[in-house]
């Protein structure tokens, strides 16, 4: 079964600007996905998003899978937002300049119920935050990849 990487909006904002610091990370991740054979996932929600400051035509839609919203990411989102609802009411968390992500919750849902991806990839420090609340009430079946760190430390390897 080939292994998905959901890619979040995050990692396109940095790898089409070379000029961003996190470009060289993204940029090796690209790359080096792409030749390991895991296949590259972009969801219609993280094209909405992009689409706000930029042109779809931006995309390297070709080498992206599209992955259309449906009715059971739809039921998914609806569970992990109430874990994140709840766990704000109690004070357990407080969300940097967002009411809670609503869109992370969506994109969250899509990489748990679509069974080939294995990996959501974001730079985003709120999502990686509220996979981590997550993580600790529900199973998630994907990872969530800091792009923060190097490609070649996150799956081990020296980078020649």
């Amino acid at each position: 079964m080939p292994k998905g990487v959901l890619l979040d909006t995050s990692f396109f904002l940095r790898f089409l600007n070379e000029q961003d610091s996190l470009f060289s990370n993204a940029n090796g991740f690209y790359h080096y996905l792409l030749n390991a054979d895991y296949y590259l996932v972009v969801s219609t929600i993280s094209i909405a998003e992009y689409c706000v400051g930029g042109s779809i035509d931006e995309l390297p839609l070709k080498n992206l899978q599209i992955l259309p919203f449906n009715i059971d990411h739809s039921k998914r989102t609806g569970e992990i937002a109430r874990i994140l609802f709840d766990e704000r009411r109690k004070g357990e968390v407080n969300f940097k300049e967002r009411n809670l992500i609503p869109n992370d919750t969506k994109l969250f849902a899509q990489a748990d119920n679509e069974k080939n991806i294995f990996y959501f990839l974001t730079s985003d420090t709120e999502s990686i935050k509220a996979y981590d609340i997550l993580t600790k009430h529900t199973t998630l079946n994907f990872k969530i990849i800091d792009l923060r760190i190097k490609h070649s430390e996150y799956f081990g390897f020296l980078d020649l």
